[in-house]
């Protein structure tokens, strides 16, 4: 019987090896599962949710339609780059064997592909993104080498003037300063990196508590807990100041979380109201940046009345 796990498409594998100097340092197989094992500081979590359950019954019904990427690991069998979710999902087929691509990779350029391969994915967790970019980037580090003091900045030898971080903020499309408040989560500890990828803690938020002591972060869970809610951005940059001039305490967490958050301001209009002043062929869009553009205008005006 035809084992369908090895029902593999050649579109994806073309895809993502180009050059013959690649295909040269690689070869395709089929693999038992039991010789297959994660990256040892795999920053991705493979989750027994929903999209697993459909991803299992995929699976099922068409095999594995795209190779796991692999390297041969030291101690025997294969460690896994790109596919641990798919792995995992024919664990839970019973399928015994998998299509994968082995390649024959150094440390820093495996974990810049496990990291570019797996941040491809649709929903990517905060903390996700998070290690992942932490592990790009010391990579990307030590791949430059350390080029002379004159030179600093150069990376790969190709005299481009970006440093590493600039690189990987172009390579994943975020600003560095975004990058760099990703990276900033590492700091955090378990129970408070959960709560931001629950989005019971906003990024920035998160960013500013990051700045705590494990000690300190821990006693805000508390504070948190008995409270019931998260800090702000404002709440939390608060706790950093008072942390930083040594004047934290549960005490004083738990009086700058009992602070009064501002209300949000939420305005809604009828379309039926808002129509009337605009010509019909307009859009939602248009109608709003109109009205973006006037309040503008009007709030320049005034600026100019109070200053005369």
């Amino acid at each position: 019987m035809k084992n369908p796990a090895l029902n593999i498409s050649l579109t994806p594998y073309d895809d993502i090896f180009k050059t013959d100097e690649e295909r040269n340092t690689e070869e395709i197989k089929p693999v038992a599962i039991s010789e297959l094992k994660p990256f040892e500081s795999q920053p991705f979590k493979v989750l027994l949710d929903e999209s697993m359950d459909e991803l299992v019954e995929s699976i099922k019904q068409s095999g594995v339609l795209s190779p796991v990427i692999a390297r041969p690991h030291k101690d025997g069998g294969y460690e896994i780059l790109s596919g641990h979710r798919r792995v995992k999902a024919c664990e839970l087929a019973g399928i015994i064997e998998i299509p994968v691509v082995v390649k024959k990779l150094d440390d820093d350029t495996a974990t810049i592909l496990l990291v570019d391969s797996n941040l491809q994915r649709e929903n990517i967790l905060p903390s996700e993104k998070a290690f992942a970019y932490q592990l790009k980037l010391e990579a990307m580090k030590r791949k430059a080498g350390r080029p002379p003091k004159e030179n600093y900045v150069q990376i790969e030898h190709n005299l481009n003037t970006n440093t590493s971080r600039e690189e990987l903020a172009k390579e994943m499309g975020e600003s560095q300063a975004q990058v760099q408040r990703y990276i900033r989560l590492t700091n955090l500890i378990d129970p408070l990196l959960e709560m931001v990828d629950e989005k019971k803690i906003a990024l920035n938020a998160a960013v500013e508590i990051s700045y705590l002591g494990s000690k300190e972060q821990a006693e805000l869970i508390k504070v948190i807990e008995k409270e019931e809610t998260s800090p702000s951005i404002a709440q939390a940059s608060k706790i950093r100041k008072f942390a930083e001039e040594g004047r934290i305490n549960v005490d004083v967490m738990d009086s700058i979380m009992q602070e009064q958050k501002p209300e949000k301001v939420k305005i809604t209009f009828k379309e039926d109201k808002l129509r009337k002043y605009f010509p019909k062929h307009y859009s939602a869009k248009q109608m709003e940046d109109t009205l973006l553009k006037l309040l503008e205008d009007w709030h320049r005006k005034k600026q100019r009345e109070h200053e005369r």
